[in-house]
């Protein structure tokens, strides 16, 4: 589902991840929701997205989360 909905392009957004076919990025959809914003008010912000956009964003950041991290000390 991700793999239709989110896509990168160094020539769209800096290469940022967005919304397939839009320059709205899953950053952005993200910010949204973080401020407290549920989908419905998401959807009437940005017409042209569906539900299942909304929640691809989501689980794109769980992917990413998913990674292992780790904190260096820069010296």
């Amino acid at each position: 589902m991700i793999e239709n909905r989110v896509s990168i392009s160094p020539d769209v957004c800096n290469g940022r991840p967005v919304i397939t076919g839009t320059r709205i990025t899953v950053q952005t959809i993200l910010e949204f929701l973080g401020a407290g914003d549920s989908i419905e008010e998401v959807l009437e912000e940005y017409p042209t997205l569906t539900t299942e956009d909304i929640y691809a964003c989501i689980q794109y950041a769980s992917k990413l989360m998913a990674n292992r991290y780790e904190v260096q000390a820069v010296v």
